[in-house]
């Protein structure tokens, strides 16, 4: 195409044009770029070139397609040289450790795109500059690339996957040589680095020639190998499994997990699951479900259900497409079908990790002082409250794996013992040799306790109540907002932080609802701290702010990193031996429905509900 003339009537664009068809080698997204061009789609240029995604601590995540703001072969190969040089700089024995590179399924075909080739071409960019690459020959669930990097004492990892976000999409995740994800400072100086490393190196775009290439290696049967090995430390009742009728169903919702997750089972010596067969092998369309995430619940489920209805089974366990997230639902008495909240499951796997864990160490009655367990700050507070009767410790991190990967890896690294950790959003880590949320060992962990229960005469749900009698009802609400105008969002926040018009002036009350303390990790703002001044790291660049109330109601409204949502956490935390259940959710749902008219006020806003 002729870019000596105007392309486009706008010569800052124009050179974003020619910039990318000079780059571009993928004869697909260069096309698409042409074709824009050709039909004087002024906008949709602008929104492919004008900006570039932007590289946090989630590493990218955006959709598959030509452009600086989407995944494609080009920017693949401009980050991965940023972060090359990021740890040319970073680690002086680089060129002897090396990095890890898995991914998943997701393919984009109108673009060319798709998580193995991008995996290929990262890798070529690695080996172009004599680094050691372990590249998987085949998909891999997430936790196997922080596995990876643990066990083979890399310098750092990257997986491609987008997780449970629409098709379109894919990601690129990046992890540091402590096997936990990378955390600030590292996102911002990778971006520097890739912004200093946008012309592509002459062998960047050689991905055939670097998987010949003697300094790559496909670690796959070795860490499949090792991993189930790993995870075994965790099997307890290995009779019990041997000899369980329970019947379970899983289902891998079209991603990796389904191959993994029957030999996590077999390392336990678990029956395997009756496998959903529409759903058990890798599509990248998700051809069976509105969205591929099992946080949704019963929609993503419904197969699932008929496959256990058929079969008899009473449980049902659901990994996301990268499996590094776990869902569980049970039949109940009535028929009907409980799926689990992300907190339910974490209080039961938390509570069966200390079981365990007690069992093991009942002769040393010191070892519980060394003992820790962790979840987000948006999580369920009922770690906090096993802890205090237990004696062990626990410790609540920022939202997101990233904060209580590291902070694992720290106390590890201090003689530790970090038994279990958990987010609301159905993300577990009960193995230490993952320091990242993994929805494999999390399934046949809960296999084992599910096998456990029915034996001892319990369901789940049963469970759940027994905790709850014995540590205090936890009864928590959660959901989200759609909102894609970032100045809604931002007034929206500061209308909280100048309530009645003046500065730094929080609400007091929310409908009939008193406040006692405001944290906003925004600001840093602490009404509970010395000074006002919060404890937890704060990042001006999200919007999050905590409510307490009287009534032991905790309230948390955060922006999401990686979708157009405003979400809320709520959760009621009642004493031991209060156990008027129909009365505490009677006042959170109360709660919730101030929170939403005074706080979040969706009318005013143009606030899209959660789609049911």
């Amino acid at each position: 195409m002729e870019t000596g003339l105007s392309l486009t009537g706008d010569a800052e664009l124009d050179q974003a044009v020619s910039r990318w068809l000079r780059s571009d080698k993928n004869p697909k997204t260069a096309s698409m770029v042409q074709d824009l061009v050709r039909d004087g789609a002024v906008e949709a240029l602008k929104k492919c070139l004008s900006s570039r995604m932007e590289f946090g601590t989630a590493g990218l995540r955006a959709a598959m397609g030509p452009g600086t703001s989407c995944m494609n072969d080009l920017t693949i190969i401009q980050t991965t040289q940023g972060f090359c040089c990021y740890l040319e700089e970073s680690f002086a024995d680089f060129k002897d450790r090396g990095v890890v590179i898995g991914y998943d399924a997701r393919a984009h075909p109108p673009s060319g795109g798709c998580s193995k080739r991008f995996a290929s071409l990262a890798a070529a960019v690695f080996i172009s500059r004599g680094v050691p690459v372990h590249l998987f020959s085949d998909i891999t669930p997430t936790p196997f690339v922080p596995f990876t990097v643990s066990h083979l004492r890399l310098c750092a990892g990257i997986m491609v996957t987008a997780s449970h976000n629409p098709k379109q999409d894919n990601g690129y995740k990046v992890y540091w040589r402590n096997g936990a994800q990378i955390v600030s400072p590292h996102d911002k100086g990778i971006a520097k680095a890739i912004e200093e490393n946008l012309e592509p190196w002459p062998e960047s775009w050689s991905a055939e020639e670097a998987l010949k290439n003697p300094l790559l290696n496909d670690p796959y049967q070795d860490i499949h190998t090792q991993y189930f090995k790993a995870i075994q430390k965790h099997c307890h009742h290995r009779d019990i499994n041997k000899g369980s009728e329970v019947k379970i169903v899983h289902t891998s919702v079209h991603g990796v997990g389904h191959t993994f997750v029957q030999s996590a089972f077999k390392a336990f010596d678990l029956h395997p699951p009756y496998a959903v067969e529409e759903q058990k092998d890798p599509d990248p369309e998700f051809p069976t479900v509105k969205y591929p995430n099992p946080e949704e619940g019963e929609g993503v489920l419904t197969l699932s259900f008929a496959l256990a209805e058929k079969e008899g089974a009473g449980v049902v366990l659901a990994n996301d497409p990268d499996a590094d997230r776990l869902a569980a639902a049970e039949k109940e008495a009535s028929g009907r079908w409980r799926v689990f909240t992300g907190n339910e499951l974490g209080a039961l796997l938390g509570w069966w990790m200390f079981r365990c864990w007690k069992d093991q160490n009942c002769d040393d009655a010191a070892a519980v002082k060394n003992l820790y367990m962790l979840s987000s700050t948006v999580s369920s507070k009922i770690l906090r409250a096993i802890a205090l009767k237990e004696g062990f410790h626990y410790e609540e991190t920022l939202t997101g794996f990233k904060w209580m990967g590291n902070r694992a890896r720290d106390l590890l690294d201090q003689g530790k013992t970090v038994l279990f950790a958990f987010e609301e959003a159905i993300g577990y880590m009960c193995s230490p040799s993952v320091l990242d949320k993994d929805g494999v060992s999390a399934a046949a962990i809960a296999g084992e306790m599910i096998s456990y229960l029915a034996k001892e005469g319990f369901t789940l749900s049963e469970q759940v109540e027994r905790i709850y009698k014995e540590y205090g009802y936890h009864i928590s609400k959660n959901s989200y907002f759609i909102c894609h105008d970032q100045q809604v969002i931002r007034s929206l926040f500061e209308r909280l932080r100048n309530h009645g018009g003046r500065g730094d002036s929080y609400p007091t009350e929310c409908g009939r609802f008193s406040i006692s303390a405001v944290r906003d990790l925004t600001t840093g703002y602490d009404s509970n701290q010395p000074g006002n001044k919060a404890v937890l790291p704060t990042s001006s660049s999200s919007q999050m702010i905590t409510f307490t109330f009287s009534n032991g109601g905790v309230a948390t409204m955060r922006t999401s990193g990686t979708e157009p949502k405003i979400k809320y956490y709520t959760e009621l935390c009642a004493a031991p031996g209060n156990s008027d259940v129909t009365h505490l959710k009677k006042e959170l749902d109360d709660l919730v429905d101030a929170i939403v008219e005074n706080f979040f006020e969706p009318e005013k806003n143009k606030l899209q509900p959660k789609p049911e």
